[in-house]
Parts: C-alpha cells; structure tokens; sequence
C-alpha cells in the first residue's frame, strides 16, 4: 500500500478537483479534514493526523486527498454547533 510520507505533495483543490478528501484549516487555525458529500471528517491539531486519517479513510490513495490553497477557510460543522471533539 502507497505512503503518504512518500507521496508527492498534496495538490491544491482547484488542480484535483475530483479528490474525495480536502484538508485545510478553519479559521482558529486547527486543521480539519472534508469528504465530498459532507459525511465524513474531522478537526485535528496536525496537518500529519489530518493527512493521516484522510489517507486511512481512503486506503491510502495519494490522489483522493487535495489541500485546500492558501488563504481558504474550511469550517467544519460539528465546531459551529459546539461540539469540540479534536482527535
């Protein structure tokens, strides 16, 4: 099975548009991790753990994980209503 650690840098979204995981951060700064349909993901205090669990979800498919660009804020839902479980 691939490796996170020796795959090529995670590609911006707007260059791997099709990938089903996004990682990025909101705006404390905390990491958080996006499916697609908005069904799976988390908040993590590491761009490694986000990496890490996206890639697990995915079984460790390099090409299904992008990174948000620069400057884009990802919020993650669970935190707006309170709920602040960070693995």
């Amino acid at each position: 099975m691939p490796s996170l650690q020796s795959a090529p840098k995670i590609e911006p979204l707007q260059r791997q548009s099709l990938a089903r995981f996004t990682i990025g951060q909101d705006r404390n700064g905390r990491w958080v991790v996006q499916d697609r349909q908005g069904l799976v993901g988390g908040v993590f205090i590491s761009e490694h753990a986000a990496r890490n669990f996206a890639a697990d979800e995915c079984d460790h498919h390099p090409e299904q994980i992008c990174r948000a660009a620069d400057g884009i804020i990802l919020p993650f839902t669970a935190l707006e209503r309170g709920d602040n479980d960070i693995h």
